[in-house]
């Protein structure tokens, strides 16, 4: 079952409560590419935030507990991704082999965003993108914040 609820509030941006399935993980990168032009965010900076969420998630998923939270916040210049989930150990980067198909995720992310850290209690990590101001009808609508659950069916 998915919850949606929408309201106004300051910042435009979504979160996603989810069970830790390798699925989500596309849902993610598809929820978040849907809202980059509704911002005003095109081009090689959407893809790279897309990137993102889908790294974030992906570690989440892999080394987490529990649930997963994805927040997408853009508060005008500075897009916010944060992944909350259950496992109070750090999320940190790994310096994988050559040979290794794994391992890259923070690396990445902390090469395409403008800053990255996680929280206090290790269960949050997050990073930030600097958005340019879009311009042009339509580029930014109102505020809005959507809140999304995915549930077990």
């Amino acid at each position: 079952m998915t919850t949606i609820r929408k309201g106004p509030c300051l910042t435009r941006g979504f979160t996603a409560v989810f069970t830790p399935k390798e699925t989500r993980v596309s849902q993610m990168r598809k929820v978040t590419r849907a809202h980059m032009p509704l911002w005003g965010v095109r081009g090689r900076l959407a893809e790279d935030i897309v990137l993102a969420v889908s790294e974030l998630v992906t570690n989440a998923i892999q080394h987490g507990k529990g649930d997963v939270a994805l927040s997408v916040r853009y508060d005008d210049p500075e897009l916010r991704i944060e992944v909350t989930d259950g496992n109070p150990a750090p999320a940190e980067i790994q310096t994988p082999g050559a040979d290794e198909e794994s391992g890259r995720g923070l690396f990445l992310v902390a090469a395409l965003s403008q800053n990255w850290g996680v929280s206090d209690d290790g269960r949050k990590t997050w990073c930030t993108f600097r958005v340019p101001r879009a311009s042009g009808p339509g580029a930014i609508p109102h505020p809005n914040h959507m809140t999304v659950h995915a549930g077990r069916r």
